[in-house]
């Protein structure tokens, strides 16, 4: 490695200062423009071919320097916060995303904490904006209060509004234009993410996942979900499949996996996704650009292929593939907007089972060793999770389904006549 070190350390240095893609004019929605925009997450310290790393890299390339995350404890923290370096970066105006964790247990309420904050500074910034309003100017305070930042374009607007405000505000003395001075930067629009794993989401910090979703409030929330608790050892959580090995559940799980999707959706005001990017990539981004955009709690849950399935992590794409054939994970986007045009909120992503469950679960050693160590047992749980499948997509397919044309308004006026 030493000849070549310098010459390379050249050549990085060269690939560093390439020119980046102008945000504002590059098409986010597709897969391919996505992955033109520059990552703010790199190098983590993750296993080799690790699931979450590319759902939390496609965070930081799509909201870019505006994102906020609260994350919880687990190996999305540890490979993303293994001072004294981080994979978290900045982009050449010294921007990136603000990235904190706190504990296992109150990761939502923490990102809660953040979307509260943010929301206050935010609404002291526009009272201070309108008392120096003759001071800044009528049209600028105004452009600034009403600004919409919808798009990556409002946003780059909002931004240089933002800066010609620091501007006045430097020339002026006053307490109110030095305060205001010290929150300007709220006034551009912040995109708070909680991440965290499915040990958090479904178990140890469920809690407080629902009590943040149920207060209503804009923050998004992605679980990065193995299936099991990955960063201590490989034990059962409850989002761990029916019939596979884990720490205690070494003779199979013998209940079925918790729906955190369907419990969301019960709220009726989440928005909620369910992707797995080796399946279907572009659907990932539409659900992501998705939950963003909705004003309210958005939950998307992400297959996240592991090391402790006991799989060849080079090829972890096609497992996440065969467990969206098999109806294991199916994919789908619940949007509450849907409603206000008299559509259904829910639109299934993927078709029917197209495998059976066994050329998905067999393919891992998670599901495998129970077939060598109690192969009847692995039978019977086995059946019972094929017919669990079976039940779960025909559920989803119905709801799917339902006409909710008049969201239900014309009937009930035909039956109050």
């Amino acid at each position: 490695q030493i000849p070549i070190r310098e010459t390379e350390r050249t050549n990085y240095e060269f690939f560093l200062n390439l020119p980046e893609f102008d945000r504002t004019k590059v098409n986010m929605g597709t897969v391919k423009g996505s992955q033109l925009l520059q990552p703010l997450f790199e190098y983590s310290g993750a296993c080799s071919g690790c699931g979450e790393t590319p759902y939390v890299k496609l965070v930081s390339q799509l909201f870019g320097d505006r994102t906020v995350v609260a994350n919880a404890t687990g190996c999305s923290s540890i490979y993303g916060g293994n001072l004294p370096t981080t994979p978290w970066a900045v982009n050449k105006d010294g921007r990136g995303p603000a990235w904190s964790n706190s504990l296992f247990e109150d990761n939502a309420e923490f990102g809660f904490g953040m979307r509260l904050s943010i929301d206050k500074q935010n609404e002291y910034a526009k009272e201070l904006v309108g008392k120096l309003k003759e001071k800044i100017g009528d049209e600028l305070a105004d452009s600034i209060q009403n600004a919409e930042q919808i798009t990556e374009a409002d946003i780059y607007e909002q931004r240089e509004r933002v800066a010609q405000l620091k501007s006045k505000l430097e020339k002026l003395d006053s307490v109110e234009a030095k305060n205001l001075l010290t929150v300007a930067d709220y006034l551009v629009k912040k995109s708070v993410w909680i991440i965290g794993g499915d040990g958090w989401a479904y178990d140890i910090g469920y809690g407080g996942l629902d009590h943040v979703i149920a207060s209503g409030k804009n923050v998004n929330i992605l679980v990065l979900d193995t299936e099991v608790y990955s960063n201590t050892g490989g034990q059962c959580s409850k989002s761990t499949s029916l019939g596979a090995v884990a720490k205690f559940a070494a003779g199979g799980k013998p209940t079925p996996k918790k729906d955190l999707g369907m419990m969301a959706m019960n709220y009726g005001n989440v928005y909620v996704a369910k992707v797995a990017m080796g399946s279907n990539d572009a659907q990932t981004i539409k659900a992501f650009m998705e939950a963003e955009a909705y004003d309210g709690p958005s939950l998307i849950i992400a297959y996240s292929h592991c090391i402790a399935h006991g799989i060849n992590m080079a090829k972890g794409l096609d497992s996440q593939k065969l467990a969206v054939d098999s109806g294991h994970w199916p994919l789908f986007r619940f949007n509450p907007d849907n409603l206000k045009e008299g559509k259904n909120p829910l639109k299934l992503d993927s078709k029917a089972p197209k495998i059976k469950l066994k050329d998905y679960i067999y393919t891992e050693t998670r599901y495998k060793m129970l077939t060598k160590s109690n192969p009847e047992a692995a039978s019977k749980l086995l059946d019972y999770a094929q017919a669990q499948v079976v039940k779960n997509w025909k559920l989803y397919e119905q709801m799917a389904a339902f006409d909710y044309s008049g969201n239900g308004t014309d009937k009930a006026e035909k039956s109050e006549e």
